[in-house]
């Protein structure tokens, strides 16, 4: 299934780290963990229209690593791998 989105919002893929603790201890998958904050750009949206119907090109592109908001995006699951669509405002950087 490919999804794509629309106006100013983007797919992002969270990229996991894997947890460990000062002393070096790595945390399982079931531990509490944050959100991630970090991940793959897989699709980007058309961009917003400006008051001419114009649309403005978004500053991010596929491929791209971005860092953005802990609690912008909103969570959804497709086929049971799980992703993030989060507007343009939300991606803070683009990590290189």
């Amino acid at each position: 299934m490919h999804i794509k989105p629309l106006s100013d919002h983007i797919l992002i893929e969270p990229i996991k780290e894997e947890e460990k603790t000062k002393a070096g201890i790595l945390l399982p998958e079931t531990a509490e963990k944050e959100k991630p904050e970090q991940g793959k750009v897989i699709s980007v949206g058309p961009g917003k229209k400006d008051k001419d119907g114009k649309y403005i090109s978004m500053e991010v592109k596929e491929g791209d690593k971005v860092l953005f908001t802990k609690y912008g995006p909103s969570e959804i699951k497709v086929e049971n791998k799980e992703y993030l669509i989060a507007k343009e405002e939300d991606i803070l950087a683009i990590l290189e």
